[in-house]
């Protein structure tokens, strides 16, 4: 098994560098392009209510994620308070909108990574990690010392500035984001952000040129790439059929795409007439048919 990024950029001495610039980037944050602005190294917070520390809601070796990730011993998720989307239909609403979890130090980010690991797990699965990257990154050094050696995987909601994408490069071996809309209405809608499909088109082809296309070693496990997951939502709101055919046209016909028909009203989407519903099996066909007719060449369709 081929050794992960953040290995290389260890022995060539740059990954200090990049935590002491993710570090200061806090002091007027713009990690996501919400850009709020705020001193985070003083206890300010912004949009995301996050400070200096992370805060992990919960972590464990998670089976329900995309096969290439669980393979025989699971994926090694560790999911962080808030969020920097806020989804009003959020599946892990408690999570993303709530102060669930506890803040945690470098050190103790470091020992869950580890945890992991030595419970086999495939990977370490950061969930909603777009807010805490300098809080990752600061957490990497101590953990390779404790012997991390496996994948990381960097599970997002597409909505990431290229900026600090570029500080994940050699370190960020597998990314899996979500691309949630094409129509911008349904993002303000459903978001309050204008510009979020711009925003992921940047966001997806800057995560393609660093990692290009999903790859797994024998086991069928992967090892190094991008995977994109496209949730499909009630009424069209997501707009299936831009989204598969920019990922076939734009980024690579190859690329894993994970359609979700996981869909179910969560949150204020109970309050919503748009979406306060499953979607239907026609809605269901209709997007696994925009996808073929994409030429996408690697779709997993999980129910």
């Amino acid at each position: 098994m081929s050794e992960p990024s953040y290995m290389s950029l260890m022995k060539r001495g740059e990954l200090q560098e990049r935590i002491e610039k993710a570090q200061r980037m806090l002091r007027n944050c713009e990690l996501c392009p919400r850009k709020c602005r705020v001193n985070r190294l003083s206890g300010e917070t912004g949009f995301c209510k996050t400070g200096v520390r992370a805060r992990v809601a919960s972590f464990h070796a998670h089976f329900g994620e995309e096969p290439p990730l669980v393979g025989k011993h699971g994926s090694g998720t560790i999911f962080f308070s808030f969020c920097n989307l806020l989804c009003s239909f959020c599946q892990n609403f408690e999570l993303s909108h709530r102060s669930n979890g506890e803040e945690v130090y470098p050190d103790e980010l470091a020992g869950i990574m580890i945890r992991l690991q030595d419970q086999g797990c495939h990977n370490i699965n950061f969930v909603t990690p777009t807010h805490v990257v300098p809080q990752i990154l600061s957490a990497i050094m101590p953990a390779i010392d404790a012997g991390l050696n496996i994948p990381l995987v960097y599970n997002c909601g597409g909505y990431e500035s290229v900026r600090t994408l570029h500080m994940l490069e050699g370190i960020t071996d597998i990314y899996m984001p979500d691309f949630k809309f094409w129509d911008d209405r349904w993002a303000w809608h459903c978001c309050g952000v204008t510009d979020y499909q711009t925003t992921a088109r940047s966001a997806l082809m800057e995560m393609h040129r660093q990692v290009g296309d999903l790859e797994v070693d024998e086991s069928g496990v992967a090892v190094r790439g991008l995977l994109v997951r496209h949730l499909v939502m009630p009424n069209g709101l997501a707009g299936t059929e831009g989204v598969v055919r920019f990922i076939s046209e734009d980024i690579s016909a190859n690329t894993y795409v994970n359609i979700m028909d996981q869909y179910r009203p969560c949150g204020y989407a109970v309050q919503d007439a748009m979406i306060n519903r499953r979607i239907t099996a026609r809605e269901w066909k209709d997007a696994l048919t925009c996808a073929s007719r994409a030429g996408l060449k690697r779709v997993e369709a999980l129910l």
